[in-house]
């Protein structure tokens, strides 16, 4: 790995303000409920009689209508700011899972209701997630720093998050947990409320006046013709596809119900805490690493996620199934922050948060097949054997995104030093191959 473009001569750019650490606070506690809630689900639907498929279709509700809706919030926040759409769904999620905490207390708990609700979070979701990308580029200088930083706050609370979930549900009901989760919304609202964000830089092809002019159409158009000019990007989606059907998708509602189901809920807090520990590692690595071509290391470091679903579908011990979270979540903390800067560096901010969303809706576009699918692939192979076939995919993911040469050669574009104009960094990002 060649020196980083972050070495260049010059003060690197600071990462840490008033403003910045307001929207470090919302993502980490956000996360913290986040990761709350497979515990929750998985534990309040088995309590209540439901299985494997009841689990992964309640959580591909939410994910399949953020996938499908996402693209949308993308353009809704390049015409109309991110800020007040953030908080505007924050502000939705915390109804809805106050709600959902309610139906549980109440003991009144039918899948479908649960579905619709999730279908709710994932609307609001999709008018939340856009604006995230371009916020970072717009509070720190240092963009991978602050990605990093994020990653390791985000990691932290996946850390505490599972084991607390478990703790609630043992001394209270999964109800309890739901009642966390809303207030976590409501602090990221919070917290989103008090942020002074600067105004966005615009790239050489529009002005805010312009763009405010444009049909709502024509900026989804644009949106994917700058999306599709970048071969790197959008073959890394092509990619992701096979990683959410075959991989994560599976992964997640199955870990949770083979873990719950033979060892408690408690036991798996602890297997999806060893998960945050060593995202927590890996973006720790992320900060100190800055290899010139970022996809590439990238990569590299995603074939550690190979051992969860691994150590998991063997039928280990909870401290091998805890080693494998560990080294795949360092794996996968960095690659998301190789991947989350080389797109917040390599396209322009007037384009950036449609860029961003046609990214998430790609790379997300099939986890809700994955996740309704791991049920009946579970009846059929075992979810011992759904769980081996995603550790072989998660190698065959790794070997096609090196096997690129627009993914495996993209060479970072950092931020200029301090002092440094604009075009300084336009005419280098012009430079990178697509």
């Amino acid at each position: 790995m060649g020196a980083g473009a972050g070495a260049r001569e010059g003060k690197t750019p600071p990462v840490w303000s008033r403003d910045f650490g307001l929207f470090f606070v919302a993502r980490a506690v956000a996360r913290l409920g986040d990761t709350m809630l497979p515990v929750a689900l998985a534990a309040g639907l088995l309590q209540h009689g439901y299985g494997a498929g009841a689990v992964g279709l309640a959580m591909a509700s939410t994910a399949a209508s953020f996938a499908a809706l996402v693209v949308f919030g993308g353009v809704i926040a390049d015409r109309f700011g991110t800020r007040g759409l953030m908080i505007g769904a924050d502000l939705v999620r915390l109804v809805t899972q106050a709600l959902t905490a309610v139906l549980f207390f109440s003991g009144h708990v039918v899948l479908w209701e649960i579905c619709a609700i999730g279908v709710v979070n994932g609307v609001a979701g999709a008018v939340f997630q856009p604006g995230v990308a371009s916020t970072v580029p717009r509070l720190a200088g240092d963009v991978q720093g602050a990605n990093g930083a994020i990653r390791i706050a985000e990691s932290a609370a996946q850390l505490a998050g599972p084991a607390a979930a478990g703790v609630l549900v043992g001394l209270t009901d999964p109800g309890g947990v739901f009642v966390a989760h809303a207030a976590t919304y409501a602090i990221s609202a919070l917290c989103l409320l008090l942020l002074r964000l600067p105004k966005p830089a615009y790239g050489t092809r529009h002005t805010a006046h312009g763009r405010a002019k444009s049909t709502f159409r024509a900026d989804l158009v644009e949106g994917w013709r700058e999306f599709r000019s970048r071969t790197w990007l959008w073959a890394v989606i092509l990619v992701w596809c096979l990683y959410m059907i075959a991989v994560w998708g599976p992964t997640t509602p199955l870990v949770a119900t083979e873990v719950v189901g033979e060892h408690g809920a408690g036991a798996y807090g602890l297997v999806n805490s060893a998960l945050g520990a060593g995202t927590v590692v890996g973006g720790l690595l992320a900060l100190r690493i800055r290899p010139r071509r970022m996809l590439r290391a990238g990569a590299i470091s995603l074939l550690g996620f190979a051992g969860f679903p691994a150590t998991v579908g063997l039928g280990m011990g909870i401290p091998a199934m805890a080693a494998g979270a560990a080294v795949a979540g360092a794996g996968m903390a960095f690659w998301s922050v190789m991947w989350a800067t080389s797109v917040q560096t390599q396209v322009q901010p007037d384009v950036l948060n449609r860029i961003h969303a046609y990214d998430v809706a790609g790379s997300l576009a099939m986890m809700p097949v994955g996740q309704a699918l791991a049920g009946p692939a579970a009846a059929g192979l075992g979810a011992g054997g759904v769980l081996m076939v995603a550790a072989v995919t998660s190698v065959v993911v790794v070997i096609a995104l090196l096997a690129i040469p627009a993914v495996r050669n993209l060479v970072r574009v950092d931020a200029p030093p301090v002092g440094a104009g604009a075009p300084a960094i336009r005419e280098e990002r012009d430079r990178q191959p697509s």
